[in-house]
């Protein structure tokens, strides 16, 4: 582990049991690491395991195998006040900021509380403290005195974003933080964090399905399908580094102004949930697979941008 690494997954696996008792992997053999102050995204279809990563990542649920890192401990049976002391190191921020609050609860009072519960401050201080932090969101003091019902989407999303950066945390989680929100209002919710980000230096995990938005304030992208990482992507140039068939298709399915009045091109790819049992996992879908994609699971391997790809035709 890099001595700037402030967090790393290895080999991360998650299981769940349906209803008829049969288990299914979201998560297979994900690994991942996060540097001090970086950006790195994770993007792709839904149910592909993205905000499951998440929620392991910030110990709200556990990893059935692997482990994760943080800070060079293994945190995966963290109990008591080392759990405590973690959760306040790793915020998240939801897609949707009205189901964390109460509806009986004033904003003031639900910025105050995990100050008073981390016994960082008392609560005249800590009311003192909501206030400045409504005021760096761009929300005046007033809001304190207000219910959940009584703001916009944009604007609880702001609150939520206070509480988070009010912890001084290490690390901000947002999983798909800006897609329930109006385009403009995410554009603001986004310049907010990029600048809070600039003068505090936080590391960042973004979970999107949106490649524009991940391209524009990534330092890293991880392209997830069904469970399992097939591209890590350097830099902010998708279109240009990104090889996988998945990637592509991925890219090819924005709308844009510009291809607009062009008929989409799917590549010919199958949109089927089939998992191939061995070999490599996209291959049901894949434009190029060939024989050896069905037979043998491919290993990442470093193209000429730097980038890893895991497959056996890139």
């Amino acid at each position: 582990m890099k001595e700037n690494t402030i967090l790393e997954l290895k080999d991360i696996h998650k299981n769940f049991r349906d209803n008829t008792g049969k288990t299914f992997k979201a998560v297979n053999n994900v690994s991942l690491t996060l540097e001090k102050g970086e950006c790195v995204g994770i993007v792709g279809e839904s149910g592909c395991g993205k905000s499951t990563i998440a929620r392991i990542i910030s110990h709200l649920i556990e990893s059935s195998e692997g482990k994760v890192i943080f800070k060079g401990e293994d945190i995966t049976s963290l109990k008591n006040k080392s759990l405590k002391e973690y959760y306040k190191s790793v915020q998240m921020i939801f897609q949707d900021p009205l189901s964390t609050f109460s509806p009986r609860m004033k904003i003031g009072s639900y910025l105050i509380e995990p100050f008073i519960n981390f016994n960082m401050m008392n609560k005249k201080r800590a009311w003192e403290y909501a206030k400045e932090l409504l005021e760096i969101v761009g929300l005046n003091k007033d809001y304190m005195n207000k219910y959940p019902n009584e703001l916009s989407g944009g604007q609880l999303q702001r609150v939520v974003i206070a509480r988070a950066i009010g912890l001084k945390p290490d690390i901000i989680i947002c999983d798909e933080c800006t897609s329930a929100l109006d385009v403009s209002i995410q554009q603001q919710i986004i310049r907010l964090l990029l600048e809070i980000r600039e003068k505090t230096n936080f590391s960042s995990i973004f979970i999107t399905h949106d490649l524009a938005l991940a391209e524009s304030i990534c330092d890293k992208i991880y392209v997830m399908y069904l469970g399992e990482i097939v591209e890590i992507i350097e830099g902010q140039n998708i279109v240009k580094n990104a090889k996988h068939p998945y990637t592509k298709m991925l890219l090819d399915s924005v709308f844009s102004v510009k291809n607009f009045h062009k008929k989409m091109n799917c590549t010919g790819l199958k949109m089927t949930g089939s998992k191939n049992k061995k070999g490599c996992i996209f291959s049901p879908r894949c434009p190029n697979a060939s024989e050896i994609c069905y037979e043998k699971t491919p290993e990442f391997k470093v193209n000429n941008g730097g980038c890893r790809v895991l497959c056996h035709t890139c």
